[in-house]
């Protein structure tokens, strides 16, 4: 992760360049909370951040468990029901 400060409030990207699906809630030591839209809260570990600039956090989606990944992928089915994950 680079080197620099998380705070809540940020917005949170699965890639940078991509549309934010969540805001961080909590920032711990060791981990983040992080509300996804359409899914609610969930705990990630800094450790799967990629990268924080410009009040963003991109994760890494190759440390990031199923259930989360699946949340992300539902996160604006509201908005648009044809990008839900088939």
């Amino acid at each position: 992760m680079a080197n620099a400060t998380i705070h809540e409030g940020f917005e949170v990207y699965a890639r940078d360049g991509g549309v934010a699906f969540g805001a961080v809630r909590r920032v711990g030591a060791h981990e983040l909370t992080i509300y996804i839209e359409n899914s609610g809260d969930f705990s990630v570990p800094v450790s799967a951040v990629k990268s924080v600039y410009e009040d963003k956090v991109i994760l890494d989606s190759g440390k990031l468990d199923d259930k989360l990944v699946k949340a992300i992928s539902r996160a604006h089915v509201a908005e648009d029901p044809n990008i839900a994950d088939k």
